[in-house]
């Protein structure tokens, strides 16, 4: 009886050993070839951040944009539940300039020393908002600050992002840190691409001066040696005088515009009033600022919205 009771013990010890195996995590490292590598967990705030992370992080980076399809950055705020299982990343993205206005009040809630935040404009030569260029002197608090916040319209300000970013990857990660430079590089050498693309086709239209919806593409526009007229301010949501439109209206007429560009996030009326009023017709131009789930589940990128952009001022400026 004894003999049977001993392997009885040694039967139910053997079951609980493979049951524990195959349950929860294994602390002790795999054997060589075994196991999945742990991937780093990013959180970007909304599409160009997120874009640029999953190039550089490739397969080694989950990235879990903040801001969903379709929602405009600048109306949308973190939810408590989000801010929570943000505590758990090991990177966060965001642009700055206040394009996130609610990062200022993440950053301080979220308890996470290990965290790397990125603030993707850092080192990038900035520009001055419509309303401080037009008065340097002026003390009024604009709704984004300073500076105009869309940098990454200029391909060689989203180099610098993806560089930023790439820099925090290893800084993460620094086993796969030739890893993440190779996709930077691949990512920069397809920016310089479209950059030469951009100059070479926008260089002999004969029109530069371009009306859109709000003031988003003056780093596009100063690159490329171009002029935007913007119906709002740098929030889409500013609500121009009729003093502004009337001003607006003239100069469209006056330089024979042919096209009013709006954007998909944003309510496109003021543009459609605007082109009926003088004789032209309404066109996308994407600022970028994030993408619908259509778009992202037809495969678009940063890439292909900028090539659609250079097809649609190309159209524009060369009728």
């Amino acid at each position: 009886m004894k003999s049977k009771g001993n392997i009885l013990i040694v039967v139910l010890l053997i079951v609980t050993m493979v049951l524990s195996a195959g349950c929860g995590k294994v602390n002790t490292p795999p054997a060589q070839g075994e196991g999945v590598e742990e991937k780093l967990l990013v959180y970007a705030s909304f599409y160009p951040m997120y874009d640029f992370a999953t190039k550089i992080g490739g397969d080694k980076a989950e990235v879990r944009m903040m801001v969903p399809p379709g929602v405009e950055a600048h109306d949308w705020e973190p939810t408590a539940k989000l801010m929570g299982e943000i505590e758990k990343a090991d990177v966060l993205i965001y642009n700055g300039l206040d394009m996130e206005p609610w990062a200022d009040k993440l950053l301080g809630a979220i308890q996470n020393d290990k965290l790397i935040t990125v603030e993707a404009v850092e080192g990038i030569e900035l520009l001055k908002t419509e309303e401080e260029a037009e008065d340097e002197h002026e003390e009024e608090d604009h709704a984004h600050g300073e500076f105009d916040p869309h940098v990454w319209l200029d391909p060689m300000n989203a180099m610098k992002q993806a560089e930023n970013i790439k820099n925090a990857f290893i800084q993460a990660d620094e086993a796969n840190k030739d890893y993440y430079e190779a996709n930077y590089q691949e990512f920069a050498k397809k920016l310089i691409a479209l950059d030469e693309q951009f100059k070479q086709e926008l260089s002999s239209l004969k029109r530069k001066e371009i009306v859109v919806a709000h003031a988003a593409f003056g780093y596009l526009t100063n690159r490329y040696g171009l002029e935007q007229i913007a119906i709002r301010g740098i929030s889409p949501q500013e609500e121009p005088s009729a003093a502004k439109m009337a001003e607006i209206s003239k100069f469209a007429k006056q330089h024979d515009v042919k096209y009013i560009f709006f954007e998909t996030l944003t309510n496109p009326k003021l543009a459609e009033v605007l082109a009926r009023e003088v004789g032209a017709q309404t066109m996308v131009l994407n600022p970028l600022e994030g993408l619908t789930e259509e778009e992202l589940k037809a495969g678009k990128d940063y890439f292909a919205v900028m090539e659609e952009n250079l097809a649609a001022l190309k159209k524009a400026l060369g009728e």
